[in-house]
């Protein structure tokens, strides 16, 4: 089965994912070469996790910075 690019997931895959990545590395029974394959998608996964998160956050704040009667407009993010 061929991965999804950590990017186009969405924030819940990406934290299942990478719990499941952060259990096999604690076993300790992978061969090193697989163990750095998982490692690298981890860190891919918290990247884009983190960024998720960050526009989530930035979303919030801009909603509360308008008020409750403020006109609701649509975001845009850079990937936009």
């Amino acid at each position: 089965m061929a991965s999804k690019k950590p990017e186009n997931m969405s924030f819940e895959a990406s934290i299942e994912e990478l719990d499941g990545l952060v259990e096999q590395l604690e076993n300790g029974d992978l061969a090193l070469e697989d163990a750095l394959k998982k490692f690298e998608r981890g860190i891919a996964l918290a990247r884009a996790s983190q960024t998720k998160l960050e526009q989530a956050e930035q979303r919030v704040s801009i909603l509360l910075e308008q008020g409750k009667d403020a006109e609701l407009s649509e975001f845009h993010t850079e990937q936009d």
